[in-house]
């Protein structure tokens, strides 16, 4: 398995995290025993999923913070899972480029959202990304 599919099986876990399951273990083994993961795919898919559960607050304002006059209730819950997986990964994930992070979304987004599910997605992490330079290019200058 590549880390294609191990993003994949993370969004799906992140996914299931929406419907009130709060035994992540549950999830994590579930996601595990459905697909031949290897041991480094399962140490990112552990990583990012109870990193995802562990800011959900944080991420969740980040997303906000790009949509206006939006709540989380009016996103698809494909594409919330999907925004909140790519945001983890370029907020809190140095060792994954930015640009990876928002194709790889895109692409669940085509295969698992609606037609609009691909540009939305797209359009928030476009924002969030811009964001996020800006702020490491002021950081960098006031050093």
């Amino acid at each position: 398995m590549s880390r294609k599919k191990a993003r994949d099986n993370a969004f799906k876990c992140i996914y299931e995290l929406e419907f009130g399951n709060e035994d992540l273990d549950k999830i994590l083994d579930y996601c595990y025993s459905e697909n031949e993961d290897k041991p480094s795919e399962i140490e990112y898919i552990e990583m990012v999923v109870r990193g995802v559960k562990e800011n959900l607050k944080e991420i969740d304002e980040v997303i906000l913070s790009k949509l206006k006059n939006w709540s989380l209730d009016r996103i698809a819950k494909i594409d919330l899972a999907i925004l909140r997986l790519a945001i983890y990964e370029i907020v809190y994930l140095d060792d994954i480029p930015k640009k990876v992070s928002a194709n790889e979304a895109v692409e669940l987004a085509k295969i698992y959202g609606n037609n609009d599910s691909s540009n939305f997605v797209n359009g928030v992490i476009a924002a969030v990304i811009g964001s996020k330079e800006d702020e490491d290019g002021a950081t960098k200058e006031n050093i």
